[in-house]
């Protein structure tokens, strides 16, 4: 088991690693810096930008160093926790991440957690319940919540509150409590406002979760153990929960690895759309303008998370399978 952590921790730094060197040259691949554009907008407003103050700009923000001067730059920072300056903001990228990593979090948690607390259920009772009514009325919902956008979704929401109760679901807090502290009547506020980004970013992947754990229960129950079990009169409840759905439930556990990056890079449409102070917008921000130590610092947390998702899943897959922990011990 020792081996296995060490291996796979070894696979997780060199994947990061390769994460960090294909991120910094997606960002760089535009022509151009996050300079260029920012002397652009200036001289569009009229103003005057001398070669002074550019070369004075480029020292700054480091970018007279060559693509791999600034990447190793940026890349020896990190390992120090200095995630350096945003250029669009100009304010470090430690207090930008971290004045919506919070919510973001919540968001993403809450979702997840809502989603399987949907999925698992439906799709046991769909499986179990095949060709009923209420598995049909199950399957449409599912088919309807993959192939709508919820980018789309958001705006049909947005236009049904807006034009029904004359209400305007965007952002997570009232007017009054954007910039207030923290306090109970704002947590309140925040409450209040959840359920149509809940909704609306969790319905995809409630949709997709409740047609695996479906699809993966019927084939665990045509299996022969099943039809043996039930031919030595094992009760059906007894039976359902002590193997089929332990087994059935792999391919939800195996989620794990890429919904957990989710709580970074969230749904990013759909965060613009209904004006969610999220990671998402800033890391879209971040790549539209360039600025490559904001997106850079971002890509590489949601890496992280994806590594990190990957491990958990594979932990919780040996404790729930026997099978794949006898696989790992003969490896």
């Amino acid at each position: 088991m020792l081996a296995l952590f060490v291996r796979r921790g070894v696979f997780m730094l060199l994947t990061v690693l390769a994460v960090t060197v294909v991120g910094f040259l997606i960002i760089q691949l535009p022509p151009g810096d996050f300079l260029t554009l920012y002397i652009l907008e200036l001289e569009a407003s009229g103003e005057v930008v001398d070669e002074a103050t550019v070369d004075n700009l480029r020292r700054r923000y480091g970018l007279d160093l060559s693509p791999l001067g600034q990447y190793l730059r940026w890349l020896g920072n990190l390992v120090r926790g200095d995630f350096g300056l945003s250029f669009g903001w100009n304010r470090p990228v430690s207090e930008l991440i971290g004045e919506r990593l919070a919510l973001t979090v919540t968001i993403s948690l809450l979702t997840l957690f809502i989603s399987y607390l949907l999925a698992i259920p439906i799709g046991i009772y769909s499986a179990v319940h095949q060709y009923s009514f209420s598995d049909y009325a199950f399957t449409v919902v599912g088919f309807m919540g993959l192939a709508l956008p919820n980018f789309l979704f958001a705006l049909i929401l947005l236009y049904l509150f807006f034009t029904v109760f004359d209400i305007a679901v965007v952002g997570l807090f009232s007017s009054e409590f954007i910039n207030e502290p923290w306090s109970v009547a704002r947590v309140i506020d925040m409450l209040k406002h959840l359920p149509v980004p809940l909704l609306v970013i969790g319905l995809q992947g409630t949709a997709g979760l409740i047609r695996v754990m479906r699809g993966s229960l019927l084939d665990e129950l045509r299996k022969q153990y099943v039809i043996t079990a039930r031919a030595k009169g094992l009760d059906e409840r007894a039976l359902l929960f002590r193997y089929p759905v332990r087994l059935a439930i792999n391919p939800i556990i195996s989620s794990v690895s890429w919904q957990l990056p989710q709580i970074v890079s969230g749904a990013v449409i759909v965060a613009v759309v209904l004006n969610l102070p999220t990671l998402g917008p800033l890391l879209l921000r971040a790549l539209l303008t360039q600025d490559m130590f904001l997106a850079g610092t971002i890509i590489v947390m949601i890496t992280i998370l994806a590594v990190l998702g990957a491990f958990i899943s594979d932990m919780m897959l040996m404790w729930v399978d026997p099978r794949i922990r006898f696989e790992r011990a003969e490896g």
